[in-house]
């Protein structure tokens, strides 16, 4: 074996063992600032015998060194957390500082130690986060070394958001709200003065209720739906696509870009159609089309749709249930749809000729699709007890999902730049 096949082997097994998932971080525009990683070395309920600083020692070297940080966050920041004993050994150091923000947990005790370290991180230009922050005396000169403080936005009172704000003036931070989780705590948020907001509020709906949902949208409501039929139609596909001169335009340039190496060039649709195949239609114009329908939507709801999507389609690779891989793309794809939408899921579902297995999961979480779905989310949300879980009982190999989910993002960050 050569020093490059040993290499390729061991960073292969690295991929396959390292259980990173990443949660965005947004600014008041709802675009992306960073993810916050989160991790976890195997499947097991704890880290046996492996304390905090191990945990996070084995995260860097394994994103840094051997999958590469910015596979993982698309070259946004990364907010990382370190323990007191990693501080003080100055571990942050090794790191880029343009794309690493050190995240200082709150149990850590700001002792000279940490002061004085902190202050030479800072001191060489890395962006010093304070993580679950509650305010305490003694954390004041730490206060003045931060770039960011982190405020759990659910678990603390109101009034005490409140005065902290006042409070954090003369410090020059900026305030990231954590564990923000709809549009109303978002705005709640941006109101008060936070600058940064984390959770799950960009995969919600801004307003749920029952409304017309607009003819261009609905075009490429159908668009996406008919590109994901088992029973695909070139016809009924056509028809839609004509029907939309921008779709038709990126489709003809895309099938006569130098890629495909044409030499007569392709001016019919319907030939474009034929000459892509069922799978490269279905791809490129579900994304096409959804990509317009978010178009007034955070990007990073783009991109989590497509990560599910793709992430869906490769549990299906040699799954013991025997389902078509196309409908669990089908199913990642369509699962934020009433987000993208700010419609209601039945509002959404009702105007979709989409398979009753899709419809079931997507409305009442039932059935085997469901379960895929569920592996899905438990994943991208770091609950590692309840992926454990589903995928023991799908039968899916659970040592390859972190390779399937890196997967996925590098494909989806590549979509999404198009």
């Amino acid at each position: 074996m050569t020093r490059q096949q040993a290499y390729d082997l061991k960073k292969d097994e690295i991929i396959n063992n390292v259980y990173v998932a990443r949660q965005p971080i947004f600014d008041s525009r709802k675009k992306i600032l960073g993810y916050e990683l989160l991790f976890r070395e195997d499947m097991k309920n704890i880290f046996p015998g492996i304390d905090g600083n191990v945990a996070t020692s084995k995260l860097l070297s394994n994103t840094f060194f051997n999958i590469g940080l910015t596979r993982i966050t698309g070259r946004k920041k990364a907010f990382i957390n370190f323990t007191y004993d990693l501080l003080i050994k100055k571990v942050p150091l090794l790191f880029d500082n343009e794309t690493t923000v050190v995240e200082i947990l709150e149990d850590v005790k700001a002792d000279s130690n940490i002061l004085s370290a902190c202050k030479e991180i800072a001191e060489k230009n890395y962006t010093i986060a304070l993580d679950d922050f509650v305010y305490k005396k003694d954390l004041e000169e730490l206060m003045h070394l931060s770039h960011i403080i982190k405020i759990d936005f659910r678990a603390t009172p109101r009034e005490e958001i409140r005065e902290f704000i006042k409070l954090s003036l003369p410090y020059k931070v900026s305030l990231l709200a954590e564990k923000v989780e709809n549009y109303d705590e978002f705005n709640i948020a941006k109101d008060m003065g936070f600058s940064y907001f984390q959770g799950y509020f960009f995969s919600k709906p801004e307003i749920i209720k029952a409304k017309e949902i607009p003819s261009l949208k609905v075009n490429f409501l159908q668009i996406m739906s008919e590109a994901n039929r088992r029973d695909l139609s070139f016809t009924r596909l056509e028809k839609y696509i004509s029907h939309d001169v921008g779709i038709s335009y990126k489709l003809l340039r895309y099938i006569n870009s130098p890629y495909f190496r044409r030499i007569e060039k392709i001016s019919s649709i319907k030939q474009a159609i034929v000459m892509l195949g069922e799978n490269g239609i279905r791809q490129f114009l579900s994304l096409i089309a959804l990509s317009e329908l978010i178009s007034d939507k955070p990007q990073e709801l783009l991109r989590n749709s497509v990560i599910r999507a793709k992430f869906c389609e490769l549990l299906g690779d040699r799954n013991p249930s025997g389902l078509d891989k196309s409908e669990l793309f089908t199913l990642g794809l369509f699962s934020l749809i009433d987000a993208i939408l700010d419609d209601s899921m039945e509002n959404v579902m009702s105007r979709l000729p989409l398979s009753e297995n899709i419809k079931n999961a997507l409305l009442k979480g039932e059935g085997r699709l469901a379960d895929f779905l569920k592996l899905v989310i438990s994943y991208e949300t770091g609950d590692w007890d309840n992926v454990s879980a589903l995928s023991s009982h799908l039968g899916v190999n659970e040592e390859k999902l972190p390779l399937h989910y890196l997967e996925a993002i590098i494909w989806a960050d590549a979509i999404s730049e198009i």
